[in-house]
């Protein structure tokens, strides 16, 4: 047998012998002996014993077999650590229990080892633990003897790398973390245990995408990322830095002992009605460390199409793009503009059961039911070319792509739209219509892209006027100008009607809850190209300028993004300033 695992023996030092524990109230003196098994008892055991080893002995002839190891669990000894790695009810629904965990070494048992979930959770378990997983192939009686310690762990469930922030630790704080000053107040007075405690029901409560903390000179830096601005929370001394840094590290799983390479690990808050993953990402600066903890809520990506933003006219055209068989889906924006929520809305639109829909990302931060998701690996070359052609093996009906990078993902993409797939994707550039030139300054065949694509959208996200503070404002004169030309230029044919002479636009005062900002929550702009024959004789040519597309685009009738903005403003969704920050 070549299973390439290392035995059970070279892992794990000779078990110690069992403590006597002495009763309360017990004498020195010897206890009376135990009463003789009858015959007939002594038979059923030995026949019993007979069965289980008989048992174990087909149970390795299989793993032999299979090209894998044998253990039996009864009588080893797995420590809560071990066990604490795979949920209750998982373990019940795979029959599978991790048996062993040494930190380098991570070692689950399984009554069937070859179902490709039982493979699957020993990949993502090494993955998550920087460790080296096995399967091995165990009895059913091993397995009800292993299982039978959940019992003596009531809090399994909730044990995540050695460290658990409760729902009710969350809620403690919560209450009590409404503005940024009193953040400060309750981390300076806090234990290292409970600052990230804090910190993150500060982010959940406020509301924040990702939270910085930031080793400087003066001090290590608090910092919330609130509807896609940083504002400083909280300034702890120098001397905490250590110990908060290494509390990350735990919660997180990550090397506590390295500080001068880049680290990536991530853990889960449980919630009452939701689980919260934490991505978290380390790296070495001057004073220390920046560790920045971006917040995954499922609550990001449920959101409908019909509620992104998309205004009426825009949305009707878009819904048919996306309700065609086949063809290129493509959004367009900076990292944060919301790319990704649109691609998921897309697709909670799309996910029905009788299409089958695959996404390969970088990394998969949702899991989203009914729909296979993939994530990329460079260090195992799996990347988004390769990764796509295999997708495109599994018989989908639609396709979705991270983002395109080079030359060989954007090909495989075309060819799958041209072929029957509808394909989504995102690509880097500021507005749709830089999305051509960036396709065919990659070296893309023109005569493949115009007939593959269907849509590119582009969009930023707007911080909306908090409604319990909003109020109307006037412009000043040279601003006002400036908005009358911009929305005098929508064209016609979008079926936007605008009257510059009604223009109302609006701000919010600022209050406790919106911490002063004004601002509560954000929503995108868009702007939406379609691929007509006009777009597609400009394509075909090859040679096209992002001004020369906008031109054309705007001529056959697409509504800018600051144009889109500034419609919102003039509706009091946001203001004219939060518009010409992000879009102009």
């Amino acid at each position: 047998m070549n299973s390439g695992l290392p035995s059970i023996e070279d892992l794990l030092k000779k078990k110690p012998a069992a403590p006597v524990v002495q009763k309360p109230g017990a004498t020195d003196a010897p206890a009376a002996p135990p009463k003789d098994p009858t015959t007939a008892e002594r038979f059923e055991s030995t026949m019993e014993s007979i069965h289980l080893a008989e048992l174990e002995r087909l149970a390795k002839a299989e793993a032999e077999q299979l090209g894998i190891s044998h253990v039996n669990l009864v009588g080893f000894p797995i420590s809560p650590d071990a066990i604490s790695m795979i949920p209750e009810e998982q373990a019940q629904e795979l029959k599978a229990v991790c048996f062993l965990f040494t930190g380098p070494e991570l070692r689950v048992g399984a009554v069937n080892p070859n179902d490709p979930k039982v493979k699957e959770l020993a990949y993502q378990l090494g993955e998550r633990n920087k460790a080296s997983a096995g399967v091995y192939k165990i009895t059913e009686h091993s397995f009800e003897t292993a299982f039978r310690l959940y019992a003596t762990l009531p809090k399994i469930k909730a044990i995540i790398k050695g460290v658990r922030i409760t729902d009710e630790e969350l809620a403690r704080y919560t209450a009590l973390v409404k503005d940024f000053p009193t953040i400060q107040k309750l981390l300076q007075e806090a234990s290292t245990t409970d600052v990230m405690t804090i910190v993150i029901a500060a982010a959940l409560e406020l509301g924040s995408s990702d939270i910085h903390i930031e080793a400087e000179e003066a001090g290590v830096k608090v910092r919330l990322r609130v509807d896609g601005l940083l504002q400083d929370v909280a300034l702890l001394p120098v001397a905490a830095w250590k110990k908060v840094i290494s509390r990350i590290k735990l919660i997180a799983g990550l090397k506590i002992n390295i500080n001068d390479k880049p680290q990536d690990g991530r853990f889960t808050i449980f919630l009452k009605d939701e689980k919260v993953d934490v991505r978290t990402s380390t790296l070495p600066t001057a004073y220390g460390e920046s560790v920045v903890m971006r917040i995954l809520e499922s609550g990001a990506i449920k959101l409908e199409l019909e509620k992104l933003g998309i205004r009426p006219k825009m949305y009707e055209k878009f819904k048919k793009e996306i309700d065609k068989p086949h063809g290129m889906i493509i959004t367009t924006g900076p990292t944060g503009s919301g790319k990704t929520t649109t691609l998921y809305a897309v697709l909670q639109k799309l996910n029905q059961a009788d299409v089958k829909i695959i996404t390969l990302e970088d990394p998969v931060e949702y899991k989203v039911a009914g729909i296979n998701q993939s994530q990329i690996d460079h260090t195992k070359d799996y990347t988004f070319a390769k990764g796509l052609r295999s997708i495109l093996r599994q018989d989908p009906d639609i396709v979705m792509v991270g983002e395109i990078r080079d030359l060989e993902t954007a090909e495989i993409a075309i060819q799958a739209a041209l072929t029957g797939h509808l394909m989504l994707s995102t690509i880097h550039t500021n507005d749709a219509a830089g999305a051509i030139p960036r396709f065919l300054s990659m070296g893309v065949k023109p005569f493949l892209l115009a007939p593959a694509l269907n849509a590119i959208i582009g969009q930023r996200l707007v911080r909306k006027i908090h409604e319990a503070c909003k109020e109307e404002m006037t412009l000043e004169p040279e601003l006002l100008e400036k908005v009358k030309a911009v929305l005098a230029d929508v064209p016609p044919t979008s079926g936007e009607v605008v009257d510059l002479n009604t223009l109302k636009f609006y701000r919010g005062k600022g209050c406790d809850i919106c911490n002063h900002t004004g601002y509560k929550g954000r929503l995108g702009i868009y702007e939406l190209l379609l691929m007509n024959p006009e777009v597609e004789k400009t394509v075909l040519t090859g040679s096209v300028s992002e001004y020369q597309m906008r031109d054309i685009a705007k001529a056959q009738g697409m509504v800018l993004m600051v144009q889109d903005g500034l419609l919102k403003a003039a509706e009091g969704v946001t203001t004219v300033e939060e518009v010409f920050r992000v879009a102009e």
